[in-house]
């Protein structure tokens, strides 16, 4: 952000200096008309040579304050991709825990319900398999909030990976996967 604000100033700076030669010219005229006719044609080129040379100046700073007004955009475009893909990866973590939740209270109502069924010496065989499907529930839905986890792990390390890879290799402006992808 201080680039464009320098840029700026810069444009500012070379647009007044260009102004004050414009009424430094229009006094020069009014005060003296026969004068003003009468200006060194070796002048004149050098002012126009000047105000050429601040005017390509003027374009240059114009054009490094687009690209630089075009490489924040972006910035900010790939930081909303990330920060979005980190959203999705964290509602998926949600997903998965509220269903490991509801496996783990299953199980516990099955192994409660088999439980008091043993105590009451009656052994349910129905009792039974829906404890362990409630125990196979529980362990996929375990399985997937760690895949979840992983995931998201992995997605945070990512750009670390690739950086110190690329730190490592003296290339800090390439973004490349290292071998074998991350």
């Amino acid at each position: 952000m201080t680039q464009i604000q320098e840029l700026e100033r810069r444009i500012v700076a070379a647009l007044d200096r260009i102004g004050q030669g414009v009424v430094a010219l229009d006094a020069a005229q009014t005060a003296e008309p026969a004068a003003a006719t009468a200006h060194d044609p070796e002048d004149m080129a050098k002012l126009q040579d000047a105000l050429e040379n601040e005017r390509q100046a003027n374009a240059k700073l114009e054009e490094r304050v687009r690209a630089i007004h075009e490489k924040q955009q972006g910035e900010v475009h790939a930081l909303r991709a990330e920060l979005e893909s980190k959203r999705a990866a964290a509602e998926q973590i949600d997903r998965d825990l509220q269903r490991l939740r509801k496996a783990n209270d299953l199980l516990r109502d099955s192994n409660d319900a088999l439980r008091r069924a043993l105590e009451d010496g009656m052994a349910d065989t129905d009792l039974i398999d829906t404890a362990m499907l409630a125990e196979l529930e529980g362990l996929r839905a375990t399985r997937a909030a760690e895949t979840a986890e992983n995931r998201a792990i992995l997605a945070a390390l990512e750009p670390l990976l690739i950086d110190a890879a690329n730190n490592l290799n003296g290339d800090n402006d390439a973004n490349v996967a290292p071998k074998g992808g991350v």
